[in-house]
């Protein structure tokens, strides 16, 4: 077990908290309760003081959250995304060591309305695929997902195509899309009733909701509006100067 160090100038509740943040990285899963303060007070021979401190902190950085008169509980692990490039939800979740699933929904080919044919550039009542799905990591629902796609350009596309593979896969390896640039807009909402269902959190809880446009050369091939959980997902934005 790691020990607080009373001789070093590092102030004793930040020793705490990086010994507790080591802890629950590396030996709690979701939802497990922390130490009572008395027996993180014994454990580390720390006062009262010194781990309300380390444990504001905790909560603050949501590593952790409290639950009146039962105690403290590991928060829900969250996703981090770097919005800099075009990637696959089945990519992202890999690259953080989770197992990929989805649940199609929905496949069916209908007319674009007014709104979906101004997104993909292509003229009202043209054909398009509807697709919807959850996007699941490791048996929990992240995203719920609708997908159009211009029928004309994959007219080929099948059910059991978007059933067997990764949308971006199946794109780029069955109709030799060359993805160049997309465009995503975000903005903070209220899960829907319909939402809460799929997602299975409560109704009204925070999400993310994106729209993202995607592009080959100049035209347009996909429009996506995808409902995240809001508990589950943090983006972060690149910037260079």
């Amino acid at each position: 077990m790691i020990e607080i160090d009373k001789k070093l100038t590092i102030p004793l509740y930040v020793q705490l908290m990086n010994i507790l943040i080591e802890k629950i990285q590396n030996e709690m899963e979701e939802h497990d309760k922390l130490d009572s303060e008395r027996e993180i007070c014994k454990k580390y021979g720390v006062s009262r003081t010194t781990v309300r401190e380390a444990l504001d902190e905790l909560e603050k950085n949501k590593y952790i959250y409290k639950v009146q008169g039962k105690g403290n509980f590991i928060s829900p692990r969250v996703v981090e995304q770097d919005l800099i490039k075009v990637s696959s939800f089945t990519e992202e979740m890999k690259k953080h060591g989770k197992k990929p699933t989805s649940k199609l929904l929905n496949f069916e080919i209908i007319e674009a309305s007014n709104e979906i044919s101004t997104k993909l550039k292509i003229e009202k009542n043209e054909l398009v695929f509807k697709i919807s799905r959850i996007r699941i990591a490791d048996d929990i629902p992240m995203i719920y997902e609708t997908t159009y796609l211009p029928y004309e350009r994959f007219e080929e596309l099948t059910k059991e195509m978007i059933e067997k593979f990764s949308l971006y896969e199946l794109l780029k390896n069955t109709f030799n899309v060359n993805i160049t640039s997309a465009e995503e807009v975000i903005e903070s909402v209220l899960i829907n009733k319909l939402e809460s269902i799929y997602l299975k959190i409560p109704q009204g809880q925070a999400g993310l909701k994106f729209e993202r446009i995607v592009y080959e050369q100049k035209g347009i091939i996909e429009y996506t509006i995808t409902i995240a959980r809001g508990d589950k997902y943090r983006y972060r934005v690149c910037l260079t100067n």
